[in-house]
């Protein structure tokens, strides 16, 4: 299973997340420097016709995004035969000219947005308007407007765009840190260029993390019907309020299953608010390297229960060196609030404005601290990891000399990976090696190692470990959008 983003463009692939998303507005004002606060509505839902009115007071701010790109062909713009001497003499070159082929095509794609300010504000997925050379934005009414990118933001997969005009419908945000799990949600948006299509389901969970869809993951889950073509639209809970931007399904068969994934409002507006005033996100920066405390980790550190996040590494130079932070240490709370777990903390670190000064309860030798962190930038190369190689801690032959690193987000976004793909990626093959002569390159993603699945680099050294000096390997591979074996002998 895994998380497509090219299924936009071409349609369903059977075994991967799909990107979707589902449209409603969201109500705002844009005030001198940044984007403002929503302004105060009545709650739709809370008349007798339920269901209905949501729908109708939400409708008009669902717009559709259809985005053009020209991808120019790379090597010769004619056939070859269109230089043969004998070709040219009978046919002349104006007939082999009407023959060339095109030196650009041009690529279609279709997506869902919503109005989030009644000057023209649009919110929606930074993979429905990646690379496009032209949008246009279909309104409920019908009128077609061209759309300008003010912002994007691939690690929250946001993006803002602006279109031209006055007194466009919104509809107010909600607060998703409210949302409980049971209530109703209600998806509008776009599937299969349907416009103003809505389906209607439940919460079925908040919080979600560790899929691979994005950087920063804290995902509300949702059975709300939803399809290729909804990417970027909104969830609305029962008053008529945003409470997502829906952004993937998971599917086995390509189709709704009844799992999606919407990010959180609250998020979404802080990305925004940022796009908008700046252009770009700015986040805070700590600089350390957490996991999650598990059970067994709870008992070493003499926890009663498996909550916050363990610091396994501190980068030299950063904040968390600055204020003493060391490897081992259990950060329990921040700025007075219990860390549940590592996302968590990651997410309120990213969220805290740089130059701020944050309170940090950390447990270290059973004894709690209190220690003072100022935070500083976010790096723009946070999260690129160096590779590990094999051939220093693995006994097999087979894959002496091959390097492997952690598939991050921001890598499989450069190599064109369907979303929510896991392995690790070859960062080198030594040349004369057994990987190398079996076809092994560069920027292959390891998925499957002897038939057992690679998700990150520990499971690849557990399987390496496995093989002794002579023993052959089987790999299943993902290259360029497709899946191969490649067996490597020693």
């Amino acid at each position: 299973m895994s998380l497509d983003r090219r299924s936009l463009r071409a349609g369903a692939i059977a075994g991967v997340f799909l990107l979707i998303g589902i449209v409603a507005g969201i109500l705002l004002t844009v005030s001198t420097g940044g984007v403002g606060e929503a302004q105060s509505a009545t709650p739709v839902g809370a008349s007798s016709n339920g269901f209905p009115s949501v729908a109708k007071a939400t409708m008009p701010a669902v717009v559709n995004i259809s985005t053009t790109r020209v991808v120019k062909r790379q090597g010769s713009t004619k056939s070859p035969f269109m230089d043969d001497p004998v070709f040219r003499h009978f046919f002349g070159d104006e007939f082999s000219r009407q023959f060339q082929v095109p030196r650009e095509r041009r690529e279609n794609s279709l997506g869902s947005g919503v109005i989030v300010s009644s000057d023209g504000y649009i919110v929606t997925n930074a993979h429905v308007i990646d690379k496009a050379d032209e949008i246009k934005v279909l309104l409920n009414d019908k009128r077609e407007l061209v759309g300008k990118v003010v912002g994007s933001d691939p690690k929250t997969d946001i993006a803002v765009i602006k279109i031209s005009g006055r007194d466009f419908p919104t509809i107010p945000w909600g607060d998703s840190s409210k949302i409980e799990i049971g209530e109703y949600a209600m998806a509008i948006g776009n599937p299969f260029g349907l416009n103003s299509t809505v389906t209607l389901g439940i919460v079925s969970a908040v919080g979600r993390s560790g899929m691979g869809i994005e950087d920063y993951e804290n995902f509300i889950q949702t059975d709300a019907a939803i399809n290729p073509g909804n990417s970027g639209g909104a969830l609305v809970n029962t008053r008529g309020e945003l409470i997502g931007i829906n952004t993937a399904i998971y599917s086995r068969t390509g189709g709704y299953m009844g799992i999606g994934f919407a990010i959180p409002s609250n998020m979404v507006k802080s990305v925004m608010n940022s796009l908008v005033k700046t252009g770009k996100v700015v986040r805070g920066y700590l600089g350390v390297s957490i996991q999650d405390v598990n059970p067994k980790i709870a008992k070493q550190f003499g926890l009663s229960k498996a909550e916050g996040a363990l610091v396994s590494d501190v980068v030299s130079g950063s904040p968390a060196e600055k204020a003493g932070i060391k490897s081992g240490d259990v950060i329990q709370r921040y700025n007075g609030e219990t860390m549940e777990n590592s996302t968590m903390l990651r997410h309120r670190v990213a969220d805290t404005a740089v130059g701020t000064s944050v309170e940090m309860e950390v447990l270290r030798d059973s004894k709690t601290l209190k220690l003072s962190v100022l935070l500083a930038e976010q790096p723009k190369d946070m999260g690129a990891k160096k590779g590990e190689s094999v051939k220093e801690e693995g006994k097999s032959t087979a894959l002496a000399g091959l390097e492997v690193q952690d598939l991050t987000p921001e890598i499989a976004r450069q190599l064109n990976l369907p979303r929510g793909t896991q392995g690790v990626v070859v960062s080198n093959v030594e040349t004369g090696s057994a990987a190398e002569e079996a076809g092994l390159q560069g920027g292959d993603v390891i998925v499957e190692l002897n038939r057992k699945s690679i998700r990150n680099l520990d499971d690849f050294r557990k399987a390496s470990r496995l093989l002794g000096k002579k023993d052959s390997v089987l790999m299943l591979i993902s290259r360029q959008g497709s899946r191969i074996f490649i067996a490597i002998n020693p």
